[in-house]
């Protein structure tokens, strides 16, 4: 290495040592036993049993709810919410852009919801989704809907959570947003000299150039996703019927409610395994998709 790649790297080190010092002393250790402990039956008031891969035999194999949760509920919310999150971010982003008068006020709002406290976001939507007083329900009935009980009936439930993490987009809008003010104007006037119009400037221009964003935003989206609790745990504390027991809903219930605290470990780590997995699988596949200033992947 050159001294002043060198020196860049050391730079690096001491900007993120921070983040190092806390991880290595507040949660490295907790990562460690927590691998330990899925090994054991360990249910706190009495000392762990070493049981091999009896936990995790058992959540494949004996605990209907394991699937419930990982496949119906949480995978469900993530192929839907995912998607959702990154399209409806990216058109925001695209409005937001504009140079119009008072823009300024229009991204606040925008992004106000993503600094809310969850169990005040939690409070607000229960008031919303309430079938009877809710403001949705009562501005469908303008239109002539019925609106449907939400958190109350079984098929509905995931719908509003799902509802829910798209009023939630303020975060990938200003990554967006930052990545769109980066692209020179000169690719779009030069697009224009050539006769192109519209979608062609988004699709071969405004795409490529985000695509980094459109690449960490999707990463982000996917480990948020898997990683709901605050909001089912606040709003129906998975119900009705099992209907949003999301996955870490039923590690918290394993750990502090049955004081499973091996078996709940166990489901941790096999939620880890989960989610390194398909970021794994989608930085791989971003070679073909990605677009890198100077070079491509």
């Amino acid at each position: 290495m050159s001294k002043l790649a060198r020196r860049e790297e050391i730079s690096g080190y001491l900007f993120i040592s921070p983040w190092l010092i806390g991880f290595f002393i507040f949660t490295a250790g907790a990562v460690v036993v927590s691998l330990g402990l899925s090994f054991t039956k360990y249910e706190i008031v009495s000392p762990p049993i070493y049981i091999g891969a009896k936990n995790y035999i058992k959540a494949f194999t004996n605990d209907p709810l394991f699937w419930h949760s990982l496949l119906k509920v949480t995978l469900t919310y993530a192929v839907f919410s995912v998607p959702l999150q990154l399209v409806t971010g990216l058109v925001v982003a695209l409005l937001m852009n504009q140079k119009l008068p008072g823009i300024g006020i229009f991204r606040t709002l925008y992004y106000l919801p993503s600094v809310v406290p969850m169990v005040a976001m939690a409070m607000l939507w229960i008031l919303m989704l309430d079938p009877q007083y809710g403001l949705i329900n009562y501005f469908l009935s303008f239109i002539g809907i019925k609106g449907p009980a939400w958190l109350y009936d079984t098929k509905w439930a995931l719908s509003a959570f799902i509802i829910m993490r798209v009023w939630i987009v303020g975060s990938s809008m200003l990554m967006y947003l930052a990545g769109l003010q980066g692209i020179p104007t000169s690719f779009y006037e030069a697009a224009d000299i050539d006769g192109a119009n519209i979608w062609q400037k988004f699709w071969n221009i405004t795409i490529p150039i985000i695509s980094p964003i459109i690449l960490l935003t999707l990463i982000m989206s996917i480990i948020a996703s898997f990683q709901v609790f605050t909001l089912s745990y606040v709003m129906t504390e998975g119900g009705p019927g099992n209907a949003t027991l999301f996955y870490v809903l039923l590690l918290y219930q394993n750990a502090f409610i049955n004081f499973k605290m091996g078996y709940a470990s166990a489901l941790a780590w096999i939620l880890f395994i989960i989610i390194l997995g398909l970021t794994i699988l989608i930085l791989k596949s971003s070679a073909s998709w990605v677009h890198y200033e100077g070079k491509t992947r």
